[in-house]
């Protein structure tokens, strides 16, 4: 449906990284784009409101998930859980790159690849692949902390979310239905 697809980067240390981009991908669906959003380091097994809404099929969007077992906490210190990860994000990403060229989907959210990258459980030349590769229409989200300047000199948009004040600084757990 689009034309020419851009690349839009959501990062920083605020809240509503995820959230703007599954509302992208809501209003892209509702004009009639095909749209995959696949999430990085959050596995099925997670318990998240975005997932159980699309999972209800009103909305054509498309939702996978990294299906590997992963803490994010802990896994990073975890050489061998990294390096499965690492090996599993480098699978993904190269069927995402077919996709993209071959424009099975009009919009990619990679949700948590900028996290990813970030960690060095993702290489930056995968995504630089996918985004020079991608067909003229297909666009590109990725979400995530720690944007480096390398990677927001490829996109054409950059919003970083900042975070001013957040409930969870005075010891407010996760909310379900608000940030899960």
């Amino acid at each position: 449906m689009l034309e020419k697809g851009l690349v839009q980067i959501y990062t920083g240390d605020g809240k509503g990284k995820t959230t703007a981009a599954f509302g992208l991908a809501l209003r892209a669906a509702g004009q009639g784009n095909k749209v995959l959003i696949y999430q990085f380091l959050k596995p099925p097994s997670l318990d998240i409101g975005e997932r159980f809404a699309l999972q209800l099929g009103a909305v054509r969007i498309r939702l996978e998930s990294l299906d590997i077992n992963w803490d994010m906490a802990k896994s990073l210190e975890d050489e061998q859980a990294a390096a499965e990860v690492k090996a599993a994000i480098k699978a993904v990403l190269e069927k995402i790159a077919a996709t993209a060229e071959k424009r099975f989907y009009d919009v990619l959210i990679l949700d948590e690849i900028i996290y990813c990258l970030s960690k060095n459980l993702a290489n930056i030349e995968d995504i630089r692949r996918i985004i020079e590769k991608r067909a003229a229409g297909v666009e590109i989200v990725l979400t995530g902390r720690g944007a480096s300047e390398e990677l927001m000199e490829m996109a054409d948009l950059v919003t970083e979310m900042k975070n001013v004040k957040h409930p969870f600084d005075n010891g407010l757990p996760a909310r379900r239905g608000i940030e899960y």
